[in-house]
């Protein structure tokens, strides 16, 4: 009938999987790049204080994290294509309004509706892998999306420059809007084959039940014979344990990103309270709740647990060095904007090719191997940058972020494939909120840490980075938790879920 969405074939729905995780996750990435080229344009041109205009991105951040797991929950009920296809449509139009918007007002809170529907599109891009592909074959995709991200981060800063000197701060903006629609529709009108993401069919525990449980990274951990049933549309929801959690991520990053404008206050002391009891009665009501937002085999896993710890040590590790580092070339070594990202981009182009060997290093050698050696490139990269001074060369800089790319890719790609293989095919879009929110609060911490300890330190990058590389080694032993064998995934016990997928596709 006409005006029915078309049903895939199952090549042609890990191909829409694949494009609309790469090609969303591109779209946030540079939304948020570019954004920083642009504020001080965007400062002038409205007339307006600089505190105020952080708010675009401090608006943007507190949504988005407060609602990413929430918003995973929805695409496990719902369906992972269609809450994409909605939130990527919802970006779209609102960066269509920040485009036209009259004052920083409008601009605020239009960012902050981008962040409702970020929020909604960025686990559903882990999710649809999860649906599409098999546990065994998810690193390389996974690995292609950590890649296009790099693209996105290492291209950023260039894009929004050339857009801001020829069209303006709105054009940063508008630039997304088409992909944004494209994706959208696309999303929404080509059909997973027989709906499989929203069947409410019964899943054999996290992927591979009792068999896997004790040896593999597969394994629920949740006892011999455990069932999980994938939640249904017409199960409730768990509205208490969300506002919970999002009480305790906006007040966690609401502090977090204050301190490097307040130092420690009486309300920075308040703000981890208020995230501490939220989360502790958020834990506490999870473990109770019929029907949770973070299921038991996701919320009791050790190894999830200890993937989000490096997300979040790895992340905080990455950025605050990329802040303090960016600082200390411009402001000390006098470079530009231009100057500094170029000696950057050998940490671009590190994460563009080492995603993907860090795929084939997971599958030969196991998820512990492969992320004790990128939290230790990781590391070296930020103890080599810590040695920066006046006399540092290019080459020493461009040294120390190569190593900072390719072990941060090589994290992110393990860490994040551990969160998302283990989780059962019904729990990916938690699992993928959960991923995504350690990498919305690593980033904040990072360089909250960073910007306090310059004030210690005016002008040195050596206490705050080697501080970060203390927080990057805390990961390195969160790594010893992971999964050490090479069968990372056992294919003798996988749930009825990963059976059809395993069989198709080329």
């Amino acid at each position: 009938m006409k005006g029915t969405p078309r049903t895939a074939t199952p090549v042609a729905h890990r191909r829409v999987a694949l494009a609309s995780s790469v090609v969303g996750a591109v779209i946030v990435a540079l939304d948020g790049t570019v954004l920083t080229v642009a504020q001080p344009t965007l400062q002038g041109d409205l007339h307006a204080s600089f505190a105020r205009v952080q708010w675009t991105s401090t608006g943007y951040l507190i949504a988005v994290a407060g609602l990413l797991v929430f918003a995973g929950r929805l695409g496990d009920r719902h369906g992972h294509q269609r809450v994409f296809g909605l939130g990527v449509l919802g970006f779209g139009v609102a960066s269509a309004g920040i485009g036209l918007a009259p004052g920083l007002g409008w601009v605020i809170a239009l960012r902050v509706a981008q962040g409702v529907f970020g929020a909604l599109l960025q686990p559903a891009t882990l999710g649809m892998l999860r649906a599409a592909y098999p546990p065994d074959r998810l690193a390389m995709p996974i690995a292609l999306r950590t890649s296009a991200i790099g693209v996105a981060a290492a291209s950023g800063p260039l894009l929004g420059g050339a857009l801001v000197s020829q069209f303006g701060w709105r054009a940063v903006f508008t630039v997304n809007v088409l992909p944004a629609l494209v994706l959208g529709v696309l999303a929404l009108t080509v059909r997973p084959p027989a709906d499989a993401e929203a069947d409410g069919a019964v899943n054999s525990g996290p992927e591979a039940g009792a068999g896997a449980g004790a040896g593999t990274e597969a394994g629920a951990g949740t006892g011999a014979g455990a069932k999980t049933r994938a939640p249904a549309a017409s199960d409730p929801l768990d509205v208490p344990g969300a506002v919970l959690l999002t009480v305790a991520l906006v007040a966690l990053v609401h502090t977090l990103v204050g301190i490097p404008d307040y130092g420690w206050t009486a309300s920075t002391a308040l703000g981890l309270t208020v995230t501490a009891l939220a989360g502790a009665a958020f834990v506490r009501r999870e473990r109770r709740a019929p029907s949770p937002l973070v299921p038991l085999d996701v919320l009791g896993s050790a190894t999830v647990a200890a993937a989000l710890g490096i997300l979040v040590a790895a992340s905080a590790a990455m950025f605050g060095t990329l802040f303090t580092a960016s600082s200390f070339l411009q402001r000390t070594l006098g470079l530009d904007p231009l100057e500094t990202g170029l000696r950057a981009l050998p940490g671009g182009v590190m994460m563009v090719l080492g995603a993907p060997v860090a795929a084939v290093l997971l599958r030969r050698f196991g998820a512990r191997a492969t992320t004790l050696t990128g939290t230790l490139l990781l590391t070296c990269g930020v103890l080599l940058l810590s040695r920066l001074d006046a006399a540092s060369t290019a080459v020493t800089v461009g040294a120390g972020f190569l190593l900072l790319g390719a072990g941060f890719a090589t994290v992110m790609v393990t860490a994040t494939a551990v969160v998302v293989r283990r989780a059962s095919a019904g729990s990916a879009g938690v699992a993928g909120g959960l991923q995504q929110t350690a990498m919305n609060i690593g980033p904040v911490l990072g360089i909250a840490a960073a910007a306090t300890l310059l004030t210690v330190a005016p002008g040195s990058v050596g206490l705050p980075l080697v501080t970060l590389a203390a927080i990057c080694t805390a990961g390195t032993l969160l790594a010893l938790r992971l999964p050490g064998h090479k069968n990372i995934v056992s294919t003798a016990h996988r749930s009825p879920d990963d059976a059809a997928p395993a069989r198709t596709g080329p």
